[in-house]
C-alpha cells in the first residue's frame, strides 16, 4: 500500500507541476459555471431543490469529462515516454501501480469537486436547501467520477499512445450512458440488464434527488473495482512481453 501511496503523489504532483492539471480544471469549471447559470440559475423561476437537482446533472455531463482527461495519458504516456520500464523493472506490483494511477487521478477529480462548491452555495443568497441533499449529490458525483476514472486507467493501460487511449475511453463511457436507450431495443429480461448497467438513468439520478441508495452505491464501486482489476490484468500481461 505504501508504494501505491508514492506512485499516488508523484502523480498528483506532476498534474500540478506542469499545465495540464491546471488547465483541466480551469475548463471543467468554467464550462461547468457556464452550464449551472444558463440552464439551473437563470432559466425562471425555480424551486431550490430543483436548482440544485440541475447543478448535480450538469456536474454529471460536464464533469465526467474531467476523470477522462486526468487518466488518459496515466500509463499510456509512461510507455510513450520509456518511464513505463522503471515501474516494471521495479519491485512494486502490478496493482500497486494501478492504484497509485487511480488515487492520483481521484485526488485531482475531488479537487474538482471541491472547487465546485461555491457553486450550491449560492442558491443559499435566495433560497435553501438541505445540506444532506448536498453530500449525497457531491457522493454520487464521486462514485460516477470513481468509475469513469477507473475506465480510463484500463483504456490507458492498452496502448503506447494518449489518443487512442481518449477514444476507448469515450468509447466505453458513451456506452455504459447510452444503455438506458438500449434497453428499449431489446426484449425482457435482458433489457431490465442492460437499463441495470446505464451510468447515469437509474443510478446517478437518485443521488441528484438527495437519495442514497446502497444498490447504487454498489454498482459504481463494483464497476470500479472491475476496470481496475482489468488495468492490473492488462499491465501483468505486458510485463512478459
Amino acid at each position: 500500500m505504501t508504494n501505491a501511496l508514492l506512485i499516488a503523489r508523484r502523480n498528483f504532483s506532476a498534474y500540478f507541476n506542469g499545465y495540464s492539471g491546471w488547465l483541466i480544471l480551469g475548463t471543467v469549471l468554467f464550462v461547468i459555471g457556464i452550464w449551472f447559470q444558463a440552464f439551473a440559475m437563470g432559466n425562471g423561476a425555480r424551486y431550490s431543490h430543483e436548482v440544485l437537482e440541475k447543478f448535480f446533472e450538469t456536474l454529471f455531463g460536464v464533469g465526467m469529462c474531467a476523470p477522462v482527461a486526468f487518466t488518459m495519458g496515466s500509463i499510456a504516456e509512461e510507455r510513450q515516454t520509456g518511464t513505463d520500464v522503471l515501474l516494471h523493472t521495479s519491485p512494486l506490483k502490478e496493482w500497486q501501480i494501478v492504484l497509485g494511477k487511480y488515487l492520483a487521478a481521484m485526488g485531482m477529480f475531488t479537487v474538482l469537486m471541491l472547487l465546485s462548491t461555491y457553486m450550491p452555495a449560492l442558491i443559499f443568497v435566495n433560497g435553501k436547501v438541505s445540506y444532506s441533499h448536498i453530500a449525497v449529490g457531491y457522493l454520487g458525483a464521486l462514485l460516477c467520477g470513481s468509475t469513469v476514472t477507473a475506465m480510463g486507467i484500463f483504456s490507458s493501460s492498452l496502448f503506447r499512445s494518449q489518443i487512442p487511449a481518449l477514444l476507448v475511453t469515450a468509447v466505453i463511457v458513451v456506452t455504459f450512458l447510452v444503455c438506458w436507450l438500449l434497453s428499449d431495443l431489446v426484449d425482457s429480461p435482458f433489457s431490465d440488464v442492460v437499463a441495470y448497467v446505464a451510468l447515469f438513468d437509474k443510478h446517478y439520478q437518485s443521488f441528484e434527488k438527495g437519495k442514497l441508495l446502497s444498490n447504487s452505491v454498489i454498482f459504481y464501486l463494483s464497476l470500479t473495482w472491475g476496470f481496475l482489476m482489468l488495468a492490473t490484468r492488462s499491465l501483468e500481461g505486458r510485463r512478459w512481453q
